[in-house]
């Protein structure tokens, strides 16, 4: 008999069986459920690590919050944009109310809610600022880069790489997303792979020969826009010493720019908008039409004249409003004209009261530059853009499509942002481990016939890449005493070991010394542009074993340097390498191979290698062939949007920038 039933084990059965248990609900602490869900040794990994985030945007505002869910220790936001209309769809953080506000101060301040333990540092500025220096990037455990701008990465990956940090590299394009472990000598860096390189349009496409809607947005947004509105008045639109070569020539700018000056001046007359439209649809489509060498082969433009097309826009007139409010629609010829003087009298009125404020000395000048979010400019460039249009036969485009030209819209998916973002999470897993050799570079492809995420292992470093291809080291100087001299003949030559090696340094402006060029030697290095966090590159010239390229990372001296104006960091352990003998090139090569990279921005077609060129085929019509190797094509959509930098109008060309 079971002795806990006593003598009378049926009622003592039944006792038992009418006790009632309690039951307690416990509830796990948000670093109890961490710890049991990452295990406690990467748990304090994460609650230790002190993490920097480049950029606020899209995947910013998504990566933040898995941060700070996550309990990562402290995290450093940096981003000196400001949040937009625009970005409310996508960007979850940000509401109506903080639309002009900085986005780093509002993520931080909303991001806290999520949870107080984590300390979150919000810098509203540049990251390329001189406060962001080598040695703030030293003390992060680990760096995100959340960014839509080219150079900006470039200099986070070089600036990660000279402080030895790791980088997590991120970015979009529409459904497409890519993620990337950089560590310097470990993993290939952002430069490693080769950009693809951009299209351009000839300025004389732009101006001269449109074809497609894209070319008429450009020269609404670039040209007509920014000489109206966008340049001082007492700049030119011309340099005659340079753009003319004979007295015809000179006479034809002149006049031009004497046009253009009595249209600036009649900003808010009555008779402004007629004078801006037939100058620009009638006046120069004329002067366009009578060069007859250049529609032999195309139609030329049709011009349009103000009064007769005016009295034609009566309903359209009636209906202004209508017509502003609806985006979708593509308007007709006249709704257009509706749209320019309409749009052309709000922006003369913001010109009239900035200059007033300059008189009054409360502003530096009165200029309007162009705002995908400014209904002001975006009305003008649309209407300008479809009248151009007109003229040229060409299809007409909405407001919202030409808002998404002229802004350089690539349609922003927010479900990719935050599929990006916690990649971005689970490849930081890795790094605080140490665990490199299982870092991925993850492909976010929804369109590939294969699957969603196609991820393969980080590639090596590239050796010829210039950035992370280099030997990297730093150096204190004391900037106030210390010559070029001092740098080549103490610290190169002897500290570093060159010796009697021709060398050749150079920074991002030029060469500043090499056997031929000694002229600076006596000069101070800040008085050649050297200050703290300059990068220096030393070539080595010699033909036999050559170094590789050494990067010094300046670096002002803490405490006075007493002996030498220069000291190297951990001299000691500097070894050099030599630059290895490449191989002989094969014959040939077949078609690439599955191990074989796509640009670190996405996905490019691979094309076969081309047939030999015909002697009359233009240079853009085949793939050039060298040593029988296959090369790859990046495949650029028609629909491609157009990057304008504004300060290289006259260069030339149109670029095309890569979606980064």
């Amino acid at each position: 008999m079971d002795p806990a039933l006593g003598t009378n084990g049926s009622t003592a059965s039944a006792a038992v069986a009418t006790t009632t248990v309690p039951v307690v609900a416990r509830s796990l602490t948000r670093d109890s459920f961490n710890a049991q869900s990452l295990g406690r040794c990467l748990n304090a990994h994460v609650k230790q690590a002190r993490v920097l985030m480049v950029g606020a945007g899209g995947i910013g505002c998504e990566l933040l919050k898995n941060l700070v869910l996550t309990g990562f220790g402290e995290v450093h936001v940096v981003d000196l944009d400001t949040i937009d209309l625009s970005n409310l769809n996508r960007q979850f953080l940000f509401r109506q109310e903080h639309i002009k506000k900085s986005k780093a101060l509002v993520a931080k301040e909303v991001a806290e809610k999520f949870n107080g333990a984590v300390k979150i540092v919000a810098h509203h500025a540049n990251i390329k600022d001189a406060q962001f220096s080598l040695e703030w990037f030293s003390g992060f455990t680990l760096v995100f880069n959340a960014l839509d701008n080219l150079d900006a990465r470039r200099h986070v990956n070089k600036m990660c790489l000279a402080a030895d940090v790791p980088l997590i590299e991120s970015g979009t394009t529409g459904f497409n997303g890519q993620v990337q472990v950089i560590k310097k000598g470990v993993t290939a860096c952002y430069d490693c792979s080769p950009k693809e390189t951009p299209k351009t349009f000839p300025v004389c496409t732009i101006r001269s020969t449109p074809s497609q809607p894209i070319h008429c947005i450009v020269w609404a947004k670039s040209y007509l826009l920014n000489e109206i509105f966008g340049l001082s008045e007492d700049e030119s639109a011309f340099d005659y010493s340079t753009d003319a070569d004979n007295a015809k020539e000179i006479a034809e700018l002149k006049r031009e720019s004497e046009a253009l000056r009595k249209i600036r001046e009649s900003v808010g007359s009555p008779e402004f908008h007629e004078m801006l439209f037939e100058k620009v649809f009638n006046t120069d489509i004329v002067r366009l039409r009578s060069m007859e060498e250049m529609w032999k082969t195309r139609k030329p433009p049709e011009p349009l004249v103000y009064k007769g097309l005016l009295e034609k826009a009566s309903q359209a007139l009636a209906s202004k409003d209508a017509v502003l409010k609806n985006d979708q629609k593509v308007w007709s010829l006249e709704e257009n004209l509706v749209v320019f003087k309409d749009s052309l009298d709000r922006l003369s009125q913001r010109v009239l009261e900035m200059k007033k404020a300059v008189a009054e000395g409360t502003a530096q000048d009165a200029i309007i530059m162009f705002d995908k979010d400014d209904n002001d400019t975006l009305d003008f460039v649309a209407a300008s853009a479809n009248l151009r249009s007109a003229l040229f036969g060409i299809d007409p485009k909405s407001k919202f499509d030409i808002k998404q030209m002229a802004g350089n819209i690539i349609p922003a998916i927010a479900t990719t942002n935050a599929i990006v973002a916690g990649l971005c999470v689970l490849e930081a897993f890795k790094v605080l481990r140490g665990e490199y050799d299982r870092a991925r570079e993850v492909f976010l492809t929804p369109f590939a016939p294969a699957r969603l995420l196609a991820s393969d292992r980080s590639r090596e470093p590239n050796p010829d890449c210039p950035v992370c291809g280099v030997f990297q080291t730093r150096a204190y100087v004391d900037l106030s005493r210390a010559t070029l001299n001092d740098l080549v003949e103490d610290f190169l030559k002897l500290q570093l070991g060159y010796g009697d090696k021709d060398i050749s340094v150079s920074n991002e402006v030029g060469i500043l010394y090499d056997p031929d060029e000694t002229d600076n030697l006596e000069k101070k290095l800040s008085d050649l542009g050297i200050k703290p966090d300059s990068f220096l590159t030393i070539t080595d010239e010699d033909d036999e074993d050559p170094f590789v390229n050494v990067v010094v990372a300046i670096q002002e001296a803490k405490q006075p340097l007493e002996d030498k104006p220069i000291q190297g960091v951990a001299l000691e352990n500097v070894k050099i390498p030599t630059k290895p003998k490449k191989s002989p090139a094969p014959e040939a090569a077949s078609t690439i191979g599955p191990g074989s990279r796509i640009p670190s921005e996405g996905v490019s077609e691979v094309l076969p290698p081309a047939k030999r060129p015909h002697p009359e085929s233009s240079s853009d019509d085949v793939v050039e062939v060298v040593t029988k190797k296959a090369r790859t094509v990046p495949v650029i959509a028609d629909d491609d949007v157009v990057v304008i930098d504004e300060s290289s109008w006259g260069g030339g060309a149109i670029v095309i920038d890569d979606s980064d």
